[in-house]
């Protein structure tokens, strides 16, 4: 039996307090919602009409993922500006995750691929609202001594939702069809906006810092190159992640494999990442966050360049491992690091940063994926991967290291 002390030396170790725990646990509910629909929109394009847009399949499904992470990504800097003048950052996560959860629902009445694109949009607004306002309150109840810790629990809920979701999402798909799919998905965000009312709280103190004086959404000293470069690692990390969405139509003839088969092989990324995610964090605590982010963003743009490769479902679950591995290495410390960097009152603002480059991502990788492989399938995947490895020279170059080593 664990010793009450043992329990309290655990959660100081991994960074844990109340908050940072109630906010893991409504992510992942969050998150498994969410990661259903990566699996069954574009098998759900191709049911639908689109006469207005006679374009392939492929380029439609990531034009229709990709929407969704350009609304929220562009405004995510919004949303974040008012979470920091109001301090209201639960009220911005409830209220994103009501709009999501609504609008994921109404896909079961959906009748054209033009409903589909206002959905996703719909769904880009609720996320622009809960994003920055989850994090600002991360680096805010967290301490820079165990915030790598911290960081790691949280990226390690919401990667176990992104884990089961594609997985779920394949099963509901392959044995009940579309609408029990979207029937959960919007189950497990309602349930996360349950857990948010029970389980979070405002900290107090956060937002409002600058009361009475003028906010300004960029002022270029919170804007260093500590932010920036975070955000340039967490954009090449989500397009790597998520550009072979748009493509599963083609994975799936060229492997014979089924809609289950490459939720697997999609999931095995969040997996990896899930076992390593927390040690990651937590190492950066010590050893400095700037090694594990270069480290995954190399590891990253060589497993990238190797998706095309892969003969067989098999081989595209190992190469999706290693991309998790790489994904580990650059999320908890990059959120660290920008925590370490941010400024009472401004959380918001900085931390949008951070998590817009992750929307913008999510959003540019299938775009590029579904354009680029019209003229050949193993040219987009080639070309992230130039790119993960051009961002691993700028982090090196220009990203100051917040981690004092050998604490």
């Amino acid at each position: 039996m664990t010793s009450p002390g043992r329990t309290i030396r655990i959660s100081h170790s991994l960074g844990l307090n109340r908050t940072v725990l109630a906010l893991s646990i409504a992510r992942l509910a969050d998150a498994l919602g969410n990661s259903i629909l990566f699996i069954v929109i574009p098998l759900y394009v191709a049911q639908l009409p689109a006469p207005w847009l006679a374009w392939p399949e492929s380029v439609r499904a990531g034009i229709l993922i990709s929407i969704y992470g350009f609304v929220n990504a562009f405004l995510q800097p919004v949303t974040g500006l008012l979470s920091d003048q109001t301090g209201e950052r639960k009220r911005f996560i409830q209220g994103g995750l009501l709009l999501m959860g609504a609008s994921t629902l109404a896909f079961t009445v959906a009748t054209r691929f033009a409903d589909l694109l206002l959905l996703r949009m719909l769904q880009g607004v609720g996320v622009a609202l809960t994003i920055p306002a989850s994090m600002a309150l991360m680096a805010s109840a967290s301490n820079a001594e165990s915030r790598g810790g911290s960081m790691g629990v949280y990226s390690t809920a919401r990667m176990t939702g992104f884990a089961s979701g594609p997985l779920l999402g394949g099963v509901l798909h392959d044995h009940l069809g579309f609408h029990w799919a979207f029937f959960a998905a919007a189950f497990f965000i309602l349930l996360a906006f349950i857990l948010v009312q029970i389980l979070v709280k405002d900290v107090p103190g956060t937002g409002r810092a600058k009361k009475g004086s003028p906010f300004y959404m960029f002022e270029r000293r919170l804007f260093n190159w500590g932010i920036v470069g975070g955000g340039l690692a967490t954009f090449m990390m989500a397009a790597a992640i998520t550009m072979m969405t748009p493509l599963e139509v083609e994975f799936n003839a060229r492997l014979h494999e089924t809609a289950l088969d490459f939720s697997i092989a999609f999931s095995a990324l969040m997996v990896s990442r899930l076992v390593l995610q927390i040690p990651l964090g937590r190492l950066s605590d010590w050893l400095g966050r700037k090694p594990f982010i270069i480290g995954g963003l190399v590891l990253m743009a060589i497993s990238t360049a190797l998706l095309g490769e892969a003969g067989s479902t098999h081989q595209l679950i190992w190469v999706r491992v290693l991309q998790g591995v790489g994904a580990a290495g650059i999320a908890a410390p990059t959120f660290a690091l920008a925590a370490d960097l941010t400024e009472t009152g401004s959380e918001g603002r900085q931390m949008s940063i951070i998590t817009t480059g992750f929307g913008l991502g999510i959003a540019a990788g299938p775009f590029i994926a579904g354009l680029l492989a019209v003229s050949d399938f193993h040219l987009p995947f080639f070309f992230v991967g130039s790119l993960l490895a051009v961002s691993a020279w700028v982090i090196y170059r220009k990203v100051p290291e917040t981690a004092r080593r050998g604490k």
